[in-house]
């Protein structure tokens, strides 16, 4: 669905010191034409990214489509196009964080079931421990998880997670390689 903005106001008067050129480099990020493009281009990656951190289709299309409005929201701030995927990806990431934080809460203001009766979550949540690798990932930190699933499902360098992440590149490789000797190891105790 593309995004739609309002008509664009008046352009503001130049800056004395500002040249033109510069001026039109800096604008080149924010357009909503840029931004619909990316739109087209990278809405299912970010929504595999979402559902990687997430665990329902409608929570990580909610997600994603938030991290569009509020880019769309700070599209001035945004000087160079080829930023605005590192800041739609680091967007997913800090508002999926806060979907979980949100369920979490929820999760712990419920009443408890009572103890012969199953809920529709419990049900859920057991389908999805039945694979092995889901049940690894969910035991590591959430700094490894996230470094391992940008780095290997979004298939971003490290110096992209690192940026993404708001972390040095060392510590980018450091939770990468803690997350995967955690992950052979649950694997090795699974089988």
């Amino acid at each position: 669905m593309p995004v739609i903005a309002p008509m664009p106001a008046a352009r503001p008067a130049r800056v004395p010191n500002q040249c033109p050129a510069a001026e039109e480099a800096a604008a080149a990020g924010t357009t909503v034409d840029h931004l619909t493009e990316t739109y087209r281009t990278h809405y299912r990656s970010l929504l595999g990214l979402a559902a990687l951190l997430l665990d329902d289709t409608a929570s990580c299309e909610d997600v994603v489509q938030e991290a569009f409005i509020r880019v769309h929201s700070a599209r001035k701030r945004v000087r160079e196009p080829e930023k605005t995927l590192a800041y739609l990806r680091q967007t997913v990431v800090n508002l999926s964080r806060s979907a979980l934080r949100r369920r979490i809460l929820g999760l712990k203001l419920l009443s408890k079931p009572m103890p012969d009766m199953a809920s529709a979550e419990e049900g859920a949540y057991d389908q999805l421990e039945r694979d092995s690798l889901i049940k690894a990932m969910k035991g590591l930190q959430r700094r490894q998880r996230e470094v391992l699933v940008l780095r290997y499902f979004a298939d971003m360098t490290e110096a992209q997670v690192a940026e993404t992440l708001g972390i040095s590149l060392g510590s980018v490789k450091a939770y990468g390689s803690r997350g995967i000797a955690a992950l052979r190891i649950a694997m090795e105790a699974q089988a």
